[in-house]
């Protein structure tokens, strides 16, 4: 994950999304118990080729009686294909995947149409008509991870969603993917995950073993946490020492170490976690971090290793400049809900408080309790600061005690094939998490991506990522 992390797409894609979108809607009569189905097919808008339609899923799938959501889904036509269904997941948690099923099937991944039957779904709280709408929350971090929202912002968020706010967890879509399963009338599916979307991928295989033919996690979040400590995101800011040295050491070599000009900028100003979620917004734009002139940002303000250094000796004026240039906030509602986001992050995951389930009374303590005990190896080039300050922590701080997600029993995978696919120079999912992955897949192969930062399939430059999916995938 990441500043852009969630987003996977949001700085390489443009959605064009008719209109804004309410808080997502629910019903309150009980749902069916005839087989799921996809309700009122139509073309989708501007993706020729592909059908959109509705499934209705429980609001609640522990409780089903709570009411219901409706879905949308993109589907291709051939149902008849050779290997089945091929359900591409996206981003976030926030991001919608049906605004972008032409992108993927069509431009980035061809090669795979002659034999799958692409599906996308906008998970529950996502997309053009079921968003969560937290205006504030949207304005101030919109598809940051990093950046920390106000207290007020995440209490008019909690104020949105209400009672709803236990419902919006990975547990939940892992129900609706099965009952979207079920109503494309496939025994099995093949489950192709970015970012968030490969924990949800990951998770769904963990609680539905019998109904996956083969995973790519793509850009890896792990769908375990045993440490306990990946919303410290302390893997990804020891990352980056290991990523900004290989940025420098390739040619021609900078001469010098960003990895501790980094370190000395983040001890000797009190924006650090500004400073993070600047640089792995910027991994999206130049995965050589040395570019002063990417693409996405006026010319000359490239370069995040000089700026890093430059600001060491004296001269911050380029980090300052990139770091107003790459402020997090306002993102559209229906190309990524942050209250989606919130509501997922804090029922998934796990705090030095514990979980969502704690009582508000007594995080801040344990939390500044932490702060003090983190060793400087835990954070470095960066502060304890940075780690209990990242938004992960400070949303999920005031976020209203919540029912926390139910979890796999079994860490390990099935023994279904997996391939995993990572860029060496990713902060958003760094190396280290897909390796740590990797242990947990007993068929699983990892392909590193040289030079190559988030999201593979969708932004690898070359074809070394696609061209080990179109193997693995197409046998």
């Amino acid at each position: 994950m990441g500043s852009r992390l969630t987003a996977v797409f949001a700085l390489t894609l443009v959605l064009a999304a008719s209109g804004g979108a309410a808080g997502a809607a629910t019903t309150r009569a009980t749902p069916s118990a005839s087989a799921p189905e996809l309700a009122d097919p139509h073309p989708c808008a501007g993706q020729p080729g592909f059908t959109c339609s509705t499934l209705t899923v429980p609001l609640d799938h522990r409780n089903p009686s709570k009411g219901t959501l409706k879905l949308q889904v993109a589907t291709g036509g051939d149902t008849g294909a050779p290997k089945g269904v091929l359900l591409f997941l996206t981003g976030g948690p926030g991001q919608p995947g049906v605004p972008f099923i032409s992108r993927i099937a069509q431009q980035r991944l061809p090669g795979l149409t002659k034999n799958y039957r692409f599906v996308m779904i906008d998970q529950r709280g996502t997309g053009e008509f079921g968003a969560i709408d937290c205006p504030r929350l949207q304005a101030q971090v919109g598809g940051s991870d990093i950046e920390a929202p106000t207290p007020d912002a995440v209490a008019e968020c909690a104020g949105v969603l209400g009672d709803r706010r236990h419902y919006f967890t990975t547990e939940q879509t892992v129900g609706d993917l099965d009952l979207l399963r079920r109503a494309l009338g496939a025994r099995k599916m093949t489950l192709d995950g970015v970012s968030y979307g490969t924990m949800t991928a990951a998770t769904y295989a963990a609680f539905h073993p019998h109904n996956v033919n083969s995973l790519v996690l793509d850009s890896v979040l792990p769908h375990v946490d045993p440490q306990k400590d990946d919303m410290l995101y302390l893997t990804g800011l020891r990352a980056t020492a290991r990523v900004l040295r290989d940025a420098c050491g390739a040619a021609p070599s900078c001469g010098f170490d960003p990895a501790k000009d980094l370190a000395w900028v983040a001890r000797h100003r009190d924006d650090d976690v500004l400073i993070w979620d600047m640089l792995v917004s910027y991994e999206f734009l130049d995965p050589t971090y040395r570019d002063p002139n990417p693409a996405g940002l006026p010319a000359g303000s490239g370069d995040v290793v000089s700026a890093f250094h430059e600001a060491r000796h004296g001269n911050p004026a380029r980090l300052d400049r990139l770091i107003r240039l790459l402020d997090s906030g306002g993102d559209p509602v229906a190309s990524y809900s942050s209250g989606l986001h919130i509501a997922t992050i804090c029922g998934d995951g796990h705090f030095p408080w514990g979980t969502s389930a704690a009582p508000l009374a007594g995080r801040k303590a344990i939390l500044e309790k932490t702060r003090r005990r983190l060793p400087a190896r835990a954070t470095w080039p960066f502060t304890a600061d940075a780690a209990v300050g990242n938004g992960f922590v400070q949303e999920c701080l005031y976020w209203p005690t919540s029912r926390h997600t139910a979890e796999p029993r079994r860490s390990k995978l099935p023994p279904v094939p997996v391939l995993l696919l990572n860029g060496d120079r990713d902060l958003s999912t760094p190396l280290e998490w897909a390796r740590e992955a990797l242990g947990l897949a007993p068929r699983g192969r990892l392909v590193v991506v040289k030079g190559a930062a988030h999201s593979i399939q969708n932004r690898e430059r070359g074809t070394q990522g696609r061209d080990a999916v179109y193997t693995f995938l197409n046998g």
